[in-house]
């Protein structure tokens, strides 16, 4: 099978390692341009094209898709199938016609839920027991193809964007291989989603991580595990950032009512008052400008005083 694969971080990786061990290597790689990442900025490779390189595959990073130059280079290769997994591009409809089986692409989530950019943290956000992984055929639509296959894994208590989306990634790859095959015997019957089941998660953007206190502290336990590990949840202390990385939610003891982001300590404990009557305990923090550090030593070093307020 004359495969490319598009694909571009972390997630798209598993994927193309496992068609490689499968014997299904693509002909081409195609990636985003290298970009300045890190806390040098320094200018580097896609986590997509580093693994490319490294199997000895040809490698195109176009900026655009829908140039005339892109769909000269890419019609050559006469692909049977093109598999998309978190390419970060809209594909445009002549790339969706070019090859025999489709474009196929890998999506973090049970279609037709978590439509978008973000499924995989939307998903904790919103307080989903159970997500998984869907392969699909790509149309015009923004994730509306019709589905292939259909894999379902639990979300667990602690899980993290991160932690979630490195197993859906390892899962999707397996499901990957699997489904290219089944289409190449025509094992597989397409299902059209329905739309009337659709959610969306919408690309995160930064202010989705300063944290509303007036939330109930449930939802905002949530938060903090749906935004790692980018952009992170985040308030202010002291007229300084602060970061939250790990917190979970109570109730406020006695009932008691506090304004929202309220500091309240308690046996040891760092908390915050939420919505509805909740604490919410700061597990892990960082100030800016410092390290990670857990809330107790923070407390302790910067000798947090109940009655001072978060996100003022």
């Amino acid at each position: 099978m004359n495969l490319i694969f598009c694909g571009t971080p972390q997630f798209a990786v598993p994927t193309l390692e496992k068609l490689i061990a499968g014997q299904l290597v693509p002909q081409l790689v195609v990636t985003n341009p290298d970009e300045p990442r890190g806390r040098g900025h320094k200018v580097q490779p896609s986590p997509v094209k580093e693994a490319a390189q490294r199997h000895g595959i040809e490698v195109y990073q176009p900026a655009k898709l829908k140039v005339p130059e892109v769909q000269a280079f890419l019609s050559k290769y006469r692909p049977d199938a093109i598999v998309v997994v978190a390419y970060g591009h809209i594909v445009p409809q002549w790339m969706i016609d070019l090859p025999r089986l489709g474009c196929i692409n890998l999506h973090g989530s049970i279609l037709p839920k978590y439509r978008g950019a973000a499924p995989i943290a939307w998903a904790i956000i919103r307080g989903e027991k159970e997500t998984g992984v869907t392969t699909m055929k790509i149309d015009a639509g923004m994730d509306t193809g019709d589905m292939l296959l259909v894999r379902r894994e639990p979300i667990l208590e602690d899980d993290t964007t991160e932690s979630l989306g490195q197993r859906l990634s390892v899962m999707g790859a397996v499901l990957m291989l699997e489904t290219l095959r089944k289409l190449e015997r025509g094992e597989i019957i397409a299902k059209p989603q329905d739309p009337s089941l659709a959610t969306l998660a919408p690309r995160l953007k930064k202010s989705d991580g300063r944290i509303d206190w007036t939330q109930p502290a449930p939802e905002l336990a949530l938060r903090v595990r749906g935004l790692i590990p980018w952009p992170g949840a985040h308030t202010t202390f002291r007229g300084r950032n602060l970061h939250i990385w790990r917190a979970q939610a109570i109730a406020a003891s006695g009932g008691a009512k506090h304004a929202p982001g309220t500091v309240v300590t308690e046996g040891g404990t760092l908390a915050a008052a939420a919505g509805g009557g909740t604490l919410l305990v700061l597990e892990e923090v960082q100030i800016e400008g410092r390290k990670r550090i857990s809330a107790r030593d923070f407390m302790n070093g910067a000798r947090v005083k109940p009655g001072e307020s978060l996100g003022s």
